[in-house]
């Protein structure tokens, strides 16, 4: 008997347990691998983001079952499997509990990643006395369970297949995109409590696009925020769909970038604004927009106060942004506020808003490595 360890997100998981739990599916690159997997194997099942161990499956052998199970990827080489224990996330076996116990997790030195084991599934556990550990915790666990709360951002995250070239060869890996925030408050005038300004210098961007002739696109979790009696999803110029050249992971991620503007059909423009949250998360959306399509031409700007604008300094210099073959700071811009604010007042007096190409915010935005 071997231990495989078997991947979810909390949405296959849910989505797993609610078809049946009979069912284990995996991505057809992995069809080579899952042939090697036999009759009373046995499936650990890891749960990815929240970092837990949720279940142990037994496997009964390969299936053709094609039944619409998980509904953002179809996972088509399929094992049929019974259950051997099942745990909710927040009753699952954190990672942090095997540290020192397992041969992929000794000390702190290999969190990072866990020597590989998790990147993706099925993965065989080369050490049975692994697969024994942690089936014993998950046991105990059943047994005495303790329920640890599990953050739902974590919880809902997905995974989605990237292809890249690496030294002229091209590899697959899956890559986790946060989900949407929840839509804000609302007041009863249908304007947000508590991000009046995020949403006003969305409204600005998205009506000087406008004026422009550019195609827009705001964030889904904004579609229904409202600024000077005007819905930002019902602007003109607003489409329902985005050019859908990308592959899933950046069609994900560009979903959720505040503003877009867009020109026969190519994103020309994109905005970030920070207002409550922090400088970091939307550098951090732009940095993952470059990390996937690393030869995209397309504007980046961070809008922000005027006194963050030494935070939006030191956030874009930090390694994780500047240590790249292309450093955030040297394409993404900072434009404040008031800088906007005054510049769109004097386009809207002089009527110039036609006669201007997206390029003129080059003349706003200040860049930190150029």
């Amino acid at each position: 008997m071997n231990y495989w360890i078997d991947l979810f997100t909390g949405t296959t998981w849910q989505e797993f347990r609610e078809a049946g739990e009979s069912i284990s599916g995996f991505s057809q690159r992995r069809a080579r691998t899952v042939d090697q997997v036999q009759p009373g194997d046995v499936l650990l099942c890891y749960m990815t983001g929240v970092m837990r161990w949720v279940g142990a499956l037994t496997v009964l052998g390969p299936t053709g079952d094609a039944s619409n199970i998980w509904h953002e990827r179809d996972f088509p080489v399929r094992l049929k499997v019974e259950p051997a224990l099942l745990l909710n996330p927040d009753e699952g076996v954190p990672m942090e509990q095997l540290k020192g116990k397992v041969s992929f997790y000794r000390d702190a030195s290999d969190r990072g990643g866990f020597r590989g084991v998790v990147r993706g599934s099925p993965t065989l556990l080369k050490d049975p006395h692994d697969g024994e550990t942690i089936l014993g915790m998950l046991r105990e666990q059943g047994a005495h369970p303790v329920s640890r709360p599990v953050d739902p951002k974590k919880l809902a995250r997905h995974l989605y297949p990237v292809v890249r070239r690496i030294h002229g060869e091209e590899q697959t890996t899956t890559v986790s995109v946060p989900p949407e925030a929840p839509p804000l408050a609302q007041s009863p005038g249908g304007e947000s409590t508590t991000t009046r300004r995020h949403t006003e210098i969305q409204y600005l961007l998205m009506a000087l696009g406008s004026q422009m002739s550019l195609g827009l696109w705001v964030a889904r979790n904004d579609r229904s925020q409202s600024y000077n009696g005007k819905v930002l999803g019902e602007m003109p110029g607003v489409v329902d769909r985005l050019p859908t050249q990308f592959n899933e992971a950046t069609q994900r991620t560009i979903e959720l970038i505040d503003v877009l503007w867009l020109k026969n059909n190519a994103i020309v423009a994109a905005f970030e604004v920070e207002d409550t949250t922090s400088v970091y998360s939307g550098l951090l959306r732009m940095s993952d927009l470059l990390a996937l399509q690393p030869n995209l031409d397309v504007a980046l700007y961070l809008v922000a106060p005027d006194d963050r604008r030494e935070k939006v300094h030191q956030e874009i210099l930090r390694p994780t942004f500047n240590l790249r073959e292309k450093p955030l700071g040297s394409v993404c811009g900072y434009i404040s506020y008031s800088k906007l604010r005054e510049t769109l007042d004097g386009i809207g007096r002089l009527g110039l808003g036609s006669s201007l190409k997206s390029s003129f915010l080059e003349t706003l935005a200040e860049h930190y490595n150029r």
